[in-house]
């Protein structure tokens, strides 16, 4: 008789389990419309994301507090939301209109507002990946949370640890210290979080501002505060999903208004009807890389390559940026502010206005006369899918339907690296879509031979798009690179475009079957390398040469 062999599950294997769980629970939370993060309704997301244990959330595992996680997350979500129990994530139902401030968080574009001192209202326009994003990170911070509570409380919540006390003093009660007693402060921070005095030291660095120079007191005082009202006073941290925001989710109600805003735009400057090139990328390359050179002719001598594009980096050369906008305003560049809520300005650059005498390139590659160049900020997750999509359609309706001259598209964006570092290339021969059986093979006109002699590593391969990039760990990831997926990066975008391109152009024929498609990433960070993860900060000047390096050879090519 045969015996059956058991089979162990991977690492890998385990975590691929635990991202369906947190986005079947996800989904299901959403649909229900409100649930309790560190109750009997979160539990789900909760033991999946400790299962999972993301490398961008550190040690979350553990009973210590994990501190670069928490910068990553408090930078993405608004200031204040760890005072508040009740959060309410909205649709633009017209906040912006009223007397309530809009707070922004330092790393994404997205409108939050402080209704009362117990609720923190967050807009998402974006779709799902937005709702994604915010939840694992709320999971995230109310993990974090507890920790604290079980570290300070004594006698099931009836004392609590004198460093907690002295903390609580300091906090709510404003009471004002001297260095000494700040930095008496952060020894008993130490002993409160599990950390050594120069980890909680650097990180009151961090988190300190001219505004408010104890913003790291106060953050981890009403994380632990929130926590111990949860367990000792049944008041529990909701988050509430609003009527509107279930019913407009998957519409692209939102890409819908960006797209007619764009076309609307185009057909007013009588561009709509000339040959296009869409680029996404961020709003200063494109400008730089074409204008800067002619907006900055003194500069321009002084500076050769890419040194010009460094200059123009640092945040003390905002009157030289001034300049080159300026510049480009007068000739052939038209912004588009984004109005629609979907937080993706645009640049419209009409090549026939460029002065091609001061400019870097040269037009001899193109064989279209007067082409149009449409440069899209970010999008974010399945929002590429619904704003690409949507600009892809033709403009007007059914008796005077204008299909837009799409000859490009060209995508450059960040990624996760699975070899090699930050500052890296990655181009893509397929979008793998994670959690799926889907993928996108495509002919990429950009190779790895374009992008070398730029004095940094190229990779060629596939990539996935996950469907968070704060999801995933080492395990997962060593699979999708060791396996014959032959993965090298990881971003959250590539399949989304590729799947509105391919449909456009191969399904419903809303641009031409031989449009061509051009990927590039640079490398963010490299999560299988401990310290490398996003969490650990940005690029800095570091991203300065490939950026420039996949502008300069996707204008080439349409030049």
């Amino acid at each position: 008789m045969s015996k059956t062999k058991n089979i162990e599950r991977t690492r890998a294997q385990e975590s691929t389990n635990a991202i369906e769980k947190l986005y079947i629970s996800m989904r299901h939370l959403f649909s229900r419309g409100f649930y309790k993060p560190m109750g009997i309704s979160g539990e789900t997301l909760r033991k999946s994301l400790l299962l999972l244990r993301p490398e961008i959330y550190g040690s979350i595992a553990e009973e210590r507090t994990e501190l670069d996680g928490l910068v990553y997350v408090i930078e993405r979500l608004p200031e204040g939301i760890e005072e508040c129990q009740f959060i309410n994530l909205t649709a633009d139902e017209g906040y912006k209109n009223s007397h309530f401030e809009a707070i922004i968080p330092a790393k994404r574009r997205r409108n939050c507002y402080r209704i009362d001192k117990d609720q923190m209202n967050i807009e998402i326009t974006r779709g799902r990946s937005e709702i994604y994003d915010i939840l694992t990170h709320l999971t995230f911070l109310f993990v974090e949370s507890h920790k604290i509570q079980e570290r300070v409380s004594l006698n099931d919540g009836e004392d609590f640890i004198r460093e907690w006390k002295y903390l609580e003093d300091v906090v709510l009660y404003h009471k004002s210290i001297s260095e000494k007693e700040k930095e008496v402060l952060i020894a008993h921070l130490g002993s409160i979080l599990g950390r050594t005095y120069d980890e909680v030291s650097g990180l009151y660095q961090v988190f300190s501002s001219e505004n408010n120079p104890l913003k790291f007191f106060n953050l981890i005082y009403w994380l632990g505060k929130l926590a111990i009202n949860e367990v000792f006073e049944n008041k529990k941290r909701t988050v509430t999903f609003s009527s509107v925001l279930i019913e407009e989710i998957g519409h692209h109600i939102y890409g819908e208004i960006w797209a007619n805003n764009i076309k609307k735009v185009l057909k007013e400057n009588v561009l709509l009807q000339r040959p296009i090139h869409i680029i996404s990328a961020n709003m200063h390359s494109v400008l730089n890389a074409i204008y800067a050179k002619g907006a900055l002719p003194e500069e321009a001598k002084k500076h050769e390559g890419f040194e010009l594009y460094q200059l123009l980096s640092n945040a003390d050369s905002k009157p030289l940026q001034k300049k080159v906008k300026d510049y480009a305003s007068q000739n052939g560049l038209i912004y588009v502010k984004d109005s629609s809520g979907t937080n993706i300005n645009v640049q419209i650059i009409d090549t026939d206005k460029i002065n091609f005498d001061v400019s870097p390139f040269r037009k001899v590659n193109s064989i279209e006369e007067n082409a149009v160049i449409i440069v899209m900020d970010y999008a974010f997750g399945e929002q590429a899918f619904e704003t690409m999509d949507e600009l892809l359609k033709p403009y007007g309706d059914k008796k005077n339907k204008i299909h837009l001259d799409v000859k490009s598209v060209s995508i450059m964006g960040k990624a996760g690296i699975l070899e090699g570092g930050k500052g890296d290339v990655m181009i893509p021969s397929a979008h793998i879509f994670e959690g799926t059986a889907d993928n996108y093979p495509f002919k990429n006109e950009l190779s790895k031979e374009d992008l070398e002699g730029f004095g940094v590593q190229v990779f060629d391969g596939s990539m996935i798009s996950v469907l968070g990039t704060s999801l995933q760990n080492k395990d997962l990831l060593k699979f999708f690179h060791d396996s014959t997926w032959n993965v090298i990066g990881l971003e959250m975008e590539g399949a989304h475009y590729q799947k509105a391109i391919q449909s456009a152009s191969k399904i419903r024929g809303n641009i031409s079957e031989n449009v061509k498609v051009r990927y590039a990433y640079y490398a963010s960070d490299n999560p299988l390398e401990t310290g490398a993860t996003l969490a650990s900060g940005g690029l800095g000047m570091t991203g300065v040469t490939p950026t420039y390096a996949i502008t300069q050879k996707i204008l080439e090519q349409i030049f």
